[in-house]
Protein backbone atom coordinates (compact mmCIF):
# COMPACT_ATOMS: atom_id res chain seq x y z
CA UNK A 1 0.00 0.00 0.00
CA UNK A 2 1.01 3.57 -0.70
CA UNK A 3 -0.57 6.50 1.11
CA UNK A 4 -0.56 9.88 -0.62
CA UNK A 5 -1.28 13.20 1.07
CA UNK A 6 -1.49 16.43 -0.93
CA UNK A 7 -0.99 19.92 0.41
CA UNK A 8 -0.41 23.44 -0.85
CA UNK A 9 -3.73 24.27 -2.45
CA UNK A 10 -5.51 27.53 -1.86
CA UNK A 11 -6.85 30.74 -3.35
CA UNK A 12 -4.63 32.80 -5.63
CA UNK A 13 -5.14 35.62 -8.10
CA UNK A 14 -4.71 35.05 -11.80
CA UNK A 15 -1.06 35.35 -12.73
CA UNK A 16 0.06 34.09 -9.34
CA UNK A 17 1.81 30.91 -8.29
CA UNK A 18 1.23 27.92 -6.03
CA UNK A 19 3.27 24.86 -5.23
CA UNK A 20 1.50 21.60 -4.49
CA UNK A 21 3.19 18.81 -2.57
CA UNK A 22 2.33 15.13 -2.37
CA UNK A 23 3.93 13.15 0.42
CA UNK A 24 4.02 9.38 0.01
CA UNK A 25 4.39 6.66 2.60
CA UNK A 26 4.30 2.90 2.43
CA UNK A 27 5.98 1.02 -0.39
CA UNK A 28 9.18 2.35 -1.96
CA UNK A 29 8.23 5.65 -3.54
CA UNK A 30 10.99 5.59 -6.14
CA UNK A 31 9.53 2.57 -7.94
CA UNK A 32 6.32 4.39 -8.88
CA UNK A 33 5.57 6.83 -11.63
CA UNK A 34 3.75 9.84 -10.18
CA UNK A 35 1.15 12.08 -11.75
CA UNK A 36 -0.98 15.07 -10.95
CA UNK A 37 -4.59 15.08 -12.14
CA UNK A 38 -7.27 17.71 -11.75
CA UNK A 39 -11.04 17.66 -11.78
CA UNK A 40 -13.82 20.23 -11.91
CA UNK A 41 -17.50 19.54 -11.21
CA UNK A 42 -19.19 17.66 -14.01
CA UNK A 43 -15.97 16.91 -15.86
CA UNK A 44 -13.70 13.91 -16.13
CA UNK A 45 -10.52 13.79 -14.10
CA UNK A 46 -7.69 14.81 -16.44
CA UNK A 47 -3.97 14.35 -16.24
CA UNK A 48 -1.93 17.51 -15.76
CA UNK A 49 1.64 16.27 -15.41
CA UNK A 50 3.60 13.06 -14.93
CA UNK A 51 7.07 12.15 -13.79
CA UNK A 52 8.81 8.84 -14.25
CA UNK A 53 11.14 7.43 -11.64
CA UNK A 54 14.05 8.40 -13.90
CA UNK A 55 12.90 12.02 -14.08
CA UNK A 56 11.26 11.99 -17.52
CA UNK A 57 8.22 14.27 -17.55
CA UNK A 58 4.99 14.81 -19.43
CA UNK A 59 2.70 17.86 -19.42
CA UNK A 60 -0.76 18.45 -20.75
CA UNK A 61 -0.77 21.11 -23.46
CA UNK A 62 -2.90 23.39 -21.29
CA UNK A 63 -0.17 23.70 -18.65
CA UNK A 64 3.00 23.28 -20.68
CA UNK A 65 5.44 26.10 -19.97
CA UNK A 66 3.59 27.15 -16.80
CA UNK A 67 3.67 24.06 -14.56
CA UNK A 68 6.67 22.02 -13.47
CA UNK A 69 6.56 18.58 -11.88
CA UNK A 70 9.49 17.35 -9.82
CA UNK A 71 10.13 14.57 -7.36
CA UNK A 72 12.46 14.09 -4.42
CA UNK A 73 12.83 10.36 -3.87
CA UNK A 74 14.80 10.91 -0.66
CA UNK A 75 11.82 12.79 0.79
CA UNK A 76 9.17 10.58 -0.84
CA UNK A 77 7.56 13.69 -2.22
CA UNK A 78 6.38 14.92 -5.61
CA UNK A 79 5.76 18.59 -6.32
CA UNK A 80 3.78 20.61 -8.81
CA UNK A 81 4.97 24.18 -9.24
CA UNK A 82 2.20 26.18 -10.89
CA UNK A 83 3.05 29.59 -12.33
CA UNK A 84 1.04 32.15 -14.30
CA UNK A 85 -2.14 30.59 -13.02
CA UNK A 86 -5.38 31.16 -14.91
CA UNK A 87 -9.00 30.98 -13.83
CA UNK A 88 -9.38 27.80 -15.87
CA UNK A 89 -6.78 26.10 -13.65
CA UNK A 90 -9.34 26.14 -10.83
CA UNK A 91 -9.95 22.52 -9.83
CA UNK A 92 -9.34 19.88 -7.22
CA UNK A 93 -5.84 18.56 -7.80
CA UNK A 94 -5.01 14.94 -7.08
CA UNK A 95 -1.73 13.14 -6.74
CA UNK A 96 -1.63 9.59 -8.10
CA UNK A 97 0.85 6.74 -8.27
CA UNK A 98 1.09 3.87 -10.70
CA UNK A 99 3.32 0.82 -10.76
CA UNK A 100 3.17 0.59 -14.56
CA UNK A 101 5.92 2.92 -15.66
CA UNK A 102 4.68 3.57 -19.18
CA UNK A 103 2.65 6.79 -19.28
CA UNK A 104 -1.05 6.33 -18.67
CA UNK A 105 -3.75 8.97 -19.12
CA UNK A 106 -6.75 7.28 -17.58
CA UNK A 107 -7.50 7.40 -13.84
CA UNK A 108 -8.36 3.69 -13.77
CA UNK A 109 -4.75 2.87 -14.66
CA UNK A 110 -3.50 4.32 -11.37
CA UNK A 111 -3.03 2.31 -8.21
CA UNK A 112 -3.12 4.93 -5.47
CA UNK A 113 -4.68 8.35 -5.00
CA UNK A 114 -4.49 11.20 -2.58
CA UNK A 115 -7.53 12.93 -1.16
CA UNK A 116 -7.17 16.01 -3.34
CA UNK A 117 -6.45 19.67 -2.67
CA UNK A 118 -8.51 22.60 -3.93
CA UNK A 119 -6.91 25.24 -6.12
CA UNK A 120 -8.97 28.33 -6.83
CA UNK A 121 -7.73 31.04 -9.17
CA UNK A 122 -9.63 34.31 -9.09
CA UNK A 123 -9.76 36.41 -12.23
Amino acid sequence: QVQLVESGGGLVQAGGSLRLSCAASGRPFSSYAMSWFRQTPGKEREIVADIHWNGNTYYADSVKGRFTITRDNAKNTVYLQMNRLKAEDTAVYYCAARAVLRLRFLPQDYDYWGQGTQVTVSS
